[in-house]
């Protein structure tokens, strides 16, 4: 029997962030909290169930609290993402 010896993998720094499909856009940037999450609870009922949402805002308290927002709804935070102009673009999959 012959042993070959494998390549190594090739090695990938910082791939891109695999961002999912949206339904939804809100821009909220520019908006001070509490509105980026007032804007996401008027209208989370707009998209079919499983579709994602994206609140794009420049708010600090928009970043952990959209995200805590979820958790106390039962909808899921997908994950946020830096946006070039400043503030995140943060992703909710609504859940029912």
């Amino acid at each position: 029997m012959i042993w070959r010896k494998k390549a190594p993998a090739p090695v990938v720094e910082n791939p891109a962030p695999v961002i999912p499909e949206t339904a939804l856009t809100i821009d909220a940037l520019g908006r001070k909290c509490p509105i980026p999450i007032i804007m996401l609870a008027e209208r989370v009922g707009e998209v079919p169930m499983g579709a994602v949402i994206s609140v794009l805002a420049d708010d600090p308290a928009a970043f952990t609290d959209i995200p805590a927002w979820c958790r106390l709804k039962s909808h899921e935070h997908v994950d946020s993402y830096e946006l070039p102009q400043g503030g995140w673009a943060i992703h909710v999959r609504r859940k029912y």
